[in-house]
């Protein structure tokens, strides 16, 4: 009889083991999910941003309601591993299907890509994009400040749009 019972106990236990890893290997489940997020969360506070931007894009498909937010954290980590072009993508796409906070939140990752290829292309002789690159962020910025100007506490974006409005005078 307690054969048997240590026989079921241990099916049962194999049972789950094998469905928790095939919820692994294939659509994440919640707790999968919310150890993939902290696991990212992780690794871009960490400044591991190779492996939080793996992590986030994994992540995106099985988001849900929570993708924009994810997406917001996979654009800012493109941002903080210098993937300016992968951020002002991501967060640009991002800023063209959301309003409100989100919106503001995603352009603030976009200008401040845009503006860092501005001062790239510049750098390397090629004014026509600099200038077009640095007409977008301040765009963009413009933007937040006047939607979300509470989004700006320090005044840091406020100061980076006073530096590409500065820019753009000196090229006109």
């Amino acid at each position: 009889m307690q054969v048997y019972t240590h026989a079921r106990a241990g099916t049962i236990v194999l049972c789950a083991l094998m469905i928790s890893s095939c919820a692994e290997t294939g659509s994440l489940g919640q707790k999968s999910f919310e150890t993939e997020y902290s696991t990212a969360r992780d690794a871009l506070e960490g400044g591991d941003f190779a492996k939080a931007n793996r992590v986030y894009k994994r992540l995106v498909p099985d988001a849900g309601a929570l993708q924009p937010r994810i997406r917001l954290e996979l654009s800012h980590g493109y941002l903080r591993a210098g993937d300016f072009d992968a951020a002002a993508r991501e967060a640009g796409s991002l800023a063209q299907t959301q309003q409100g906070d989100g919106r503001a939140a995603a352009l603030s990752v976009q200008a401040t890509a845009v503006h860092e290829l501005g001062l790239k292309a510049l750098a390397s002789g090629d004014a026509v994009t600099g200038k077009s690159y640095l007409e977008q962020a301040e765009a963009a910025l413009t933007e937040v400040l006047a939607t979300n100007p509470d989004l700006d506490p320090l005044g840091s974006m406020a100061g980076r749009r006073a530096s590409i409005q500065s820019r753009l005078s000196g090229m006109k």
